[in-house]
């Protein structure tokens, strides 16, 4: 019988990132925009693709995506690199600066992908945590990178699961930490509009600075699959290397160029969900049992003083589903949740209403 290759011997521990996708009626589990895009962008969107020439390979250097987004960005088009989401961005920047015999620093707990695909790209993770209040200690985290040599250093803000936002004088920090040592500096900012700053503030070519952003949340566009970084052009020329060649659809390059027509729309979704974001956080607070912490991004960290697994099964039993965080390092007891309309919160509201007596003594 001839034998089975096999995957790569560190491979073989590794599990799939996988979110649970089990029906619900009010879905606020996966941090997407409870909003669609406006019905004007998806008239323009659907006669944009009526024309394409599907015979033709896409734009390998998307262009005129490019273009636009720098613009709206206030950036040079040479410091864009754009992607099939963040994660295909995070998966680059990996495949171009770590690998076998290098490190990636993380701060934990954070997304959980950073970790994950720098494993697939066979590079050792370093992992330090956060404090209680979910922060990065930025003397601690500045020691950790010189003690550690590594050739990135992830930090995520506002950071998921918790919402924290880190001042800019961590993030400072940690890019000079990182330029100490010769590493990239990589802000995921896959929330970075519902904060209050950037870090694009920092992107700068004397600088080792790099800003992952998505079109996922804040443009609706989840289903579309785009991302992109901003970083020195010297990052970029060498990402361009190792992105696969036309990677982007054409109607993946479209639906991000049109879209930038739509800023005001956008805008005003993130301000209606800051809006709901804050009245969420007060009603939380006032409810006995749960702890809320303070987030600046699109969904909620709850610690639950109780069973907080038992709670997440009561309000799926209720048509609610949100994301189960109980059993993860430095979150345990805790669920987290995205930001929906209004009525999807007020649903969330009285089903927890009616199960948090099942769960709290």
């Amino acid at each position: 019988m001839t034998a089975r290759p096999r995957p790569r011997d560190d491979l073989r521990g590794l599990e799939g990132y996988h979110s649970p996708q089990v029906p619900a009626t009010v879905r606020l589990n996966t941090n997407e925009s409870p909003f669609p895009p406006p019905r004007e962008f998806v008239e323009r969107f659907a006669a944009a693709v009526s024309g394409i020439d599907y015979h033709r390979y896409p734009d390998r250097a998307a262009a005129a995506l490019r273009a636009r987004l720098a613009d709206f960005l206030g950036q040079p088009a040479e410091r864009l690199l754009c992607a099939n989401g963040s994660n295909e961005v995070l998966q680059t920047l990996l495949l171009a600066y770590g690998g076998p015999g290098r490190r990636a620093v993380v701060f934990e707990p954070t997304y959980a992908l950073h970790a994950h695909i720098a494993r697939v790209t066979g590079t050792a993770v370093v992992a330090g945590r956060r404090g209680p209040d979910h922060t990065v200690d930025a003397d601690a985290a500045a020691a950790l990178v010189r003690d550690t040599d590594p050739a990135v250093v992830f930090v995520c803000s506002p950071n998921n699961p918790t919402g924290t936002v880190e001042p800019r004088g961590t993030v400072e920090a940690l890019a000079a930490a990182a330029a100490r040592v010769g590493a990239l500096l990589v802000v995921d900012e896959a929330y970075g509009e519902f904060a209050a700053w950037s870090a694009l503030e920092l992107v700068a070519e004397d600088a080792p600075v790099v800003v992952v952003r998505t079109y996922s949340k804040v443009w609706s566009l989840a289903a579309v699959r785009l991302g992109y970084a901003v970083a020195p052009r010297w990052v970029t020329d060498e990402l361009a290397k190792v992105l696969l060649p036309y990677a982007l659809s054409v109607p993946t390059q479209l639906a991000g160029t049109i879209a930038l027509d739509f800023v005001q729309e956008m805008r005003g979704r993130v301000a209606a969900l800051v809006e709901e974001r804050g009245r969420l956080f007060a009603s939380l607070a006032g409810r006995p049992g749960l702890t809320v912490f303070p987030s600046g991004a699109n969904f909620l960290l709850v610690r639950v003083h109780g069973d907080s697994h038992a709670l997440w099964r009561a309000l799926l039993d209720r048509g609610v589903l949100v994301r189960d965080f109980s059993r993860w390092p430095g979150v345990e007891g805790c669920l987290r949740v995205t930001v929906g309309t209004p009525e999807e919160n007020d649903a969330f509201l009285a089903a927890l209403d009616a199960a948090l007596p099942e769960v709290i003594a």
